[in-house]
């Protein structure tokens, strides 16, 4: 069984927990959560299956000091992660966003790290469908649904349990190499 890295970044910290939840409900399969400003691209890169989440800011950016965050996250760690061989990975990814008040980039800054795997030759599992969610526009639709799990936290929170579960019993197999 693989062993899962749990990596984040955070703004006001829904993120964290989003990223605390998920380490929960997968126990001893799963090392703790890193904030990505605490972690180095080595770090990352030891494992084979990782859940790697984002909440979106301002005009759907990565969280960071240039978008307007608290401390250095997403928008300073990944430009680290371009370029580097993400070959028989398993990437999963979560992002968090505000479809009521930010409908017209709801969840983007998901398909950013999206991208950087991909391109890194990653085999990224877990999207999940539109339904449910009321939104103008999203980068992180790609063939109809999105690159990873939504998460509303300010519209939806209370499905949010409901969510992370569905999605962890649907990747679980392909995470864990089960």
């Amino acid at each position: 069984m693989a062993r899962v890295g749990i990596f984040f970044g955070s703004d006001t910290g829904n993120t964290r927990r989003v990223a605390k939840t998920l380490h929960k409900k997968l126990g001893d399969a799963a090392d703790a959560p890193v904030n990505v400003n605490k972690a180095s691209v080595d770090d990352l890169l030891k494992y084979d299956a990782l859940l790697l989440g984002t909440p979106t800011l301002g005009d759907g950016e990565l969280p960071g000091v240039e978008s307007g965050g608290q401390a250095e996250s997403w928008l300073e760690f990944l430009p680290q992660l371009k370029g580097k061989d993400f070959s028989g990975k398993v990437v999963a990814l979560f992002g968090l966003g505000d479809q009521e008040g930010y409908g017209h980039e709801f969840v983007d800054a998901m398909y950013f790290i999206y991208e950087v795997v991909k391109e890194g030759g990653a085999t990224v599992i877990g999207s999940w469908p539109t339904d449910g969610y009321t939104f103008e526009k999203s980068k992180a639709v790609v063939d109809d649904a999105f690159v990873g799990l939504a998460i509303d936290h300010d519209n939806q929170s209370t499905l949010t349990e409901e969510r992370i579960d569905e999605w962890l019993e649907q990747i679980k197999p392909e995470l864990l190499d089960e």
